[in-house]
């Protein structure tokens, strides 16, 4: 199982939305260099990285160009890349900077033939991030819901040709809630594509219970680590395959 941790960019630093904001002002500074807090990641032996253009995300376009270069300048390990990414020459410029793979979020629920020619163009490399609220889709940075159920999607994702899904749960008042381990086990087994978890992991027993599933392909952590909630090389150790 593969760990991704989360590098959340808000106007060049790396930030994060707290649980009980939904605004993009609102959220947290928890380090200035994005670089830096990168090559800290691969010093501890991460093996990618997943990174986020929050204002992106909001603004439906890429922003923090500048804080991506930087990190790509820092690390070696490979990257997959989410927010603001909604045409096939943003996808393909960032594939020529060097990003392993593309995130894909709202696009891929407003604009099937577009993801199923991303998919196409560029095969293996395109992932989709799926937020779900009581079961349906959230869009524009998890603010608003969709009519579209969760797994209705993932399926057209997964027919599509998509590398992977990342699915997150998020609860009505637009926080990450609690890791919802039942709902991304039961997505995991209705498909044939990897699922990554996202949101919530809060402790090792949350990685012990996902590892046991073959369809939870990794998990992606956030304030976890920052927080110190989760010791780097413990979940690491963990998430080896036995022998």
């Amino acid at each position: 199982m593969i760990l991704y941790p989360s590098i959340h960019i808000k106007d060049g630093v790396v930030a994060r939305l707290t649980r009980d904001s939904s605004y993009l002002s609102q959220a947290e500074v928890l380090h200035k260099n994005v670089g830096e807090r990168a090559a800290q990641f691969e010093a501890q032996k991460f093996s990618w990285l997943h990174v986020v253009d929050l204002n992106g995300a909001f603004e439906g376009r890429s922003v923090n160009a500048q804080a991506v270069d930087d990190i790509l300048k820092h690390v070696q390990i490979p990257i997959q890349l989410s927010g603001g990414i909604r045409d096939i020459a943003s996808i393909n410029h960032w594939l020529d900077k060097g990003i392993a793979k593309i995130v894909l979020t709202t696009v891929a629920l407003q604009n099937p033939e577009l993801l199923r020619e991303a998919c196409r163009l560029f095969p293996g490399r395109i992932v989709v991030k799926i937020d779900s609220r009581a079961g349906y889709v959230a869009v524009t940075g998890w603010t608003k819901s969709s009519t579209m159920k969760a797994l209705d999607l993932a399926l057209r994702v997964e027919d599509a040709g998509a590398a992977a899904i990342i699915y997150a749960d998020i609860n009505t008042d637009n926080a990450l809630s609690e890791i919802n381990t039942e709902a991304i086990i039961d997505l995991a087994f209705a498909l044939t594509t990897p699922v990554i978890a996202s949101g919530g992991v809060h402790s090792l027993q949350d990685l012990e219970e996902l590892k046991d599933n073959a369809g939870v392909a990794g998990v992606i952590l956030g304030q976890s680590l920052y927080s110190g909630k989760i010791n780097a090389a413990e979940a690491l150790a963990l998430a080896q395959p036995l022998d």
